[in-house]
Formats: C-alpha cells, sequence, structure tokens
C-alpha cells in the first residue's frame, strides 16, 4: 500500500509523521511512503534524514488580520492545490494522512475531493486554523488530547489517539536511567524551554538556580537552547557569582541529546507547553511545571498546559508570573510532599498514551478497509 503524509514547518509536526511512516514499515515491507511539504520547514531536513522521499509545493499561513500577505497567501492557494493533485495522481496514495502545518491544508483538500482515505492528526489542545478547515471534509481527525474535540464541531469523525512518541522514550525505566545519569537520592529536576531556547525563561531559572545552589537540595539539568543562549546563560551565572564547576550536582548544555534518558530519570520536569513535550511528559508519567510561552498562535501553549493542569499532573506558571519566588515556591511544594509527587505522577500517566502510533495506524486501515 502507499501512504501519503502532508506535515511541516517545526518538529512537532514531522516527527509524529515520521514515528507512523516507521511503523507502517515496520509492519509492511512493502508499503511505500512519501512526504509533502514546503521549502521552508524542518521537514527538509528531518524527512530525507528518515530516508524518505520529499515532494514540495508552495504554501503559506494566513495573518489572523486583514494583510497584504494574506491576499498574497490566498493567491497560491490554487496552484498549492493543483500542486498537491499532480502529488496524488502521480503517487497513487492508498491513504493520505496530515499531521501539522499549513502545507496539510492543500494536500488533504485534495485527496478529500479525489474519496482518497484522509486523517488529519491534530497535537494541541486548541485545533490550530488549518485543522479547523479540514475538519468537515477528511475523514478522521485524530486528537493528541481530549479537549481539543470541543473547538471542532464540524467534524465528521474526532478520535482520541495521542501524539506518537519516541521509542527510545520507553527504553529503560527511571531506575536505569538515574544509575546511567549517576544521580543520587536528591530530587533531580530538568529544565529546558525548547531547542531554540526561551531568553526570559532561561533567566528566572539561572536566577533560581543561582540562589540555591549553595544548598545542594536538588540535582539540577538545564539545556539553555541554541541561537547564544548558552553564552548569555554562562555569563549570567557569572554575574550572579556562580562558578558552576564548584557544583557538579548542576549541569547546564546547550542541547539535551540523551533526552530520553533524562526525562525517564527526572522527578520534576519545568518546560514550556508545546505538545509533543507534553506527550512524552504523560507517557513517562512525570510531573511537571509548566511555563506556556505567550509568543505562540492563538496562545496555544496555555491552553496545553491548563489541559495537563485540570488533569492534576502540572502546576501551571504564566511567563509574567514566573520569577524565582514562584519558582523555589512551587518546587518546594511538589519535591517537599511525596504523595502530592506521587499522586501528579500518577495523573500525568492517565492522560498518556503510549501506544498513539498503534492506534493512528489501526485507524488508517480501518479507513482504507471502508473505502
Amino acid at each position: 500500500m502507499r501512504f501519503l503524509f502532508a506535515g511541516g514547518g517545526t518538529a512537532g509536526h514531522i516527527n509524529p509523521a515520521l514515528a507512523l511512516a516507521n511503523l507502517i514499515c515496520a509492519k509492511d515491507k512493502e508499503a511505500e511512503i512519501c512526504f509533502v511539504g514546503t521549502s521552508e520547514g524542518m521537514e527538509t531536513s528531518l524527512v530525507p534524514a528518515a530516508g524518505y522521499p520529499l515532494k514540495l509545493i508552495r504554501v503559506h499561513g494566513f495573518d489572523r488580520s486583514i494583510t497584504l500577505k494574506n491576499f498574497k497567501n490566498l493567491a497560491e492557494l490554487p496552484v498549492a492545490i493543483a500542486a498537491a493533485k499532480k502529488i496524488i495522481k502521480d503517487f497513487r496514495p492508498d491513504a493520505v494522512i496530515g499531521t501539522g502545518g499549513y502545507v496539510c491544508g492543500p494536500v488533504l483538500y485534495a485527496a478529500a475531493q479525489k474519496k482518497i482515505p484522509t486523517l488529519v492528526h491534530e497535537s494541541n489542545a486548541l485545533p490550530g486554523i488549518t485543522t479547523k478547515l479540514l475538519s468537515g471534509f477528511v475523514d478522521t481527525v485524530a486528537l493528541g488530547v481530549e479537549d481539543a474535540k470541543a473547538h471542532l464541531p464540524h467534524a465528521k469523525h474526532c478520535l482520541v489517539t495521542g501524539t506518537p512518541i519516541r521509542p527510545a522514550l520507553l527504553e529503560c525505566d527511571s531506575f536505569e536511567a538515574r544509575r546511567k545519569l549517576g544521580l543520587d537520592s536528591r530530587p533531580f529536576l530538568v529544565f529546558f524551554g525548547g531547542s531554540l531556547g526561551a531568553r526570559d525563561f532561561n533567566k528566572t531559572v539561572v536566577d533560581w538556580i543561582s540562589q540555591i545552589a549553595k544548598e545542594r537540595t536538588y540535582q539540577v539539568m538545564m539545556g539553555t537552547g541554541k541561537n547564544q543562549q548558552y553564552q548569555t546563560v554562562m555569563e549570567r551565572f557569572y554575574t550572579n557569582g556562580i562558578r558552576l564547576e564548584e557544583y557538579p550536582q548542576i549541569q547546564v548544555c546547550e542541547y539535551i541529546y540523551d533526552m530520553h534518558i533524562v526525562m525517564q530519570a527526572a522527578d520534576v520536569v519545568i518546560s514550556r507547553a508545546g505538545a509533543s513535550t507534553l506527550c512524552e511528559l504523560t507517557a513517562l508519567g512525570k510531573a511537571s511545571v509548566l511555563v506556556p510561552s505567550p509568543y505562540v498562535t492563538d496562545n496555544h501553549q496555555e491552553h496545553n498546559a491548563r489541559a495537563m493542569e485540570r488533569g492534576g499532573g502540572a502546576r501551571v506558571i504564566l511567563e509574567k508570573e514566573f520569577t524565582p519566588q514562584t519558582l523555589n515556591e512551587t518546587i518546594k511544594a511538589m519535591t517537599g510532599q511525596p504523595q502530592t509527587l506521587a499522586r501528579m505522577k500518577q495523573n500525568a500517566a492517565a492522560m498518556g498514551h503510549i501506544d498513539a502510533t498503534e492506534t493512528l495506524y489501526q485507524e488508517v486501515l480501518r479507513l482504507i478497509a471502508e473505502k
């Protein structure tokens, strides 16, 4: 069978597609996979690196106000739809799967018009514009979290599947992960604001670490993110009078490459509230402090974080309230009460979907069989 994937922009849109594509190939050695993206997203590096062909079309998203850019982007749509139809005609897919990003729009719309089985996956608690527009056309809208369903009243069919996670996350348990990292019995806290970093998030974290370093109460790992963030963080530690070589319980790095081990070992994760991160937190059953980015479309990270908070697996601190004092109070309240922390971990695990990839695969097969 042939499967056409559309998704792009960020790794959070592409990695779930790659996880599903890999599972399909593992289940069906004769399966053929093709991806569609744009020349401007991370798919241009991630998809070829995974060994899959990538077709490119030209399409852009829309601003939420009336702008000249919107008229220009609107004019691109007929051309993008025509290009998608050509790809579909040449590849002849048995199913078309979208995993986020505006490239999904023309590709899944074209497939739905041709009566090809279609599925779009939405990771966020607040669906994006593309998902909302496609929900009335595609056969199934697969959801990362239950809360998203309320925002899709015109969907033909919604199915809560969770979001596919990296299989490596489940390769070892917490005990083995802590052993590999050389951790002792003190609480292990993991901080990261995203692969590119988050300036204000990092400032607060550095100032808090600087205040509590001499107490040696916690073991800490901080991923600063790239784009000069590491240098800025190290300079701030120096300004605060902290020489990290004197505190072996504190590790600071630009990027946490063995994240699957680090997250498994963590007692509390303090991070932004991207959908992929929250999916991994729930799959692992990790308590968290979420500081949603206020700079994302429709403030969707706060919606993601609040869904976790309502489920009892996370505490939420808005960035405007994220100070060393509030962070200290929150962490003390969580780590100082073992029963509270254990309950939060249980609640997070209850929201997790470790079999999301398999569930998506079975839904795609169902749609193919029906048509």
